[in-house]
């Protein structure tokens, strides 16, 4: 059920992973958290709670190294650098995880997902590409990375769906309004659910569907609140 497949990646200019677990269904992007791994959630046992998912056949999950949130999390290089690496990840996830994604599903829309970092990727992932993905569920987002890399360029606007979105229009912004985003947070520690207000404005500003759901205090920013979101918003989202 689990396969891993490495290549070095032409637009970063540097090794890239991806692993895949189940071998059918819907297609299920999950992104790292900022210095994860394609299997870190594996390691955090993210892939346990959706087991009757990819075993019942509903959903193949697939996840890639954060390889720009490395390297905002280590300082790497310089802030152009940083940023560069951040948008040019966007393109190696549209360019080459995607198509080999299609190999095992054909060209069906993926979900995209991901918590923390993993939200900000899933949800610029959609509004970038909303040819390649259906959905964005982004949990515990941070949905502007200035903070982290250190500085704005223009290939940070260009990654970043609240400095981007506002002036996007033509037919990318059509096929935008036919997909939906779900922006879920907890209120309890390391949490800040303001980060998704904020995204559901510019989101619903452009006529994008978008929701916002508010876990509560008793949901910090850890994976055992994402092992309970997920699962639940891929249910509803599978129908």
């Amino acid at each position: 059920m689990k396969a891993v497949e490495r290549w070095v990646s032409p637009r970063m200019e540097q090794e890239f992973t991806l692993v895949r677990w189940g071998r059918s269904g819907v297609p299920v992007l999950v992104l790292p958290t900022a210095g994860g791994d394609a299997e870190e959630v594996e390691r955090h046992h993210l892939i346990t709670k959706l087991g009757d998912l990819i075993e019942g056949g509903a959903i193949t999950v697939y996840s890639c190294d954060s390889v720009a949130g490395r390297a905002m999390t280590r300082s790497t290089g310089t802030v152009e650098y940083r940023t560069w690496l951040l948008n040019q990840f966007h393109w190696a996830v549209a360019h080459e995880i995607v198509p080999a994604m299609h190999v095992d599903s054909g060209e069906r829309p993926a979900i995209v997902a991901g918590a923390s970092i993993g939200a900000f990727n899933s949800v610029a992932l959609l509004c970038r590409f909303p040819q390649l993905f259906g959905a964005a569920i982004g949990m515990s987002g941070t949905y502007d990375v200035e903070r982290f890399v250190g500085g704005v360029t223009d290939d940070l606007y260009f990654s970043t769906p609240r400095r981007f979105l506002p002036g996007l229009e033509g037919p990318s912004l059509d096929l935008l309004r036919q997909r939906f985003v779900i922006l879920a947070s907890g209120t309890g520690a390391w949490e800040n659910i303001d980060e998704s207000w904020q995204m559901a404005k510019v989101l619903g500003d452009k006529g994008v569907p978008n929701r916002v759901d508010d876990w509560g205090p008793d949901f910090e920013h850890e994976w055992p609140t994402w092992w309970a979101m997920l699962p639940q918003y891929l249910r509803e989202l599978l129908g």
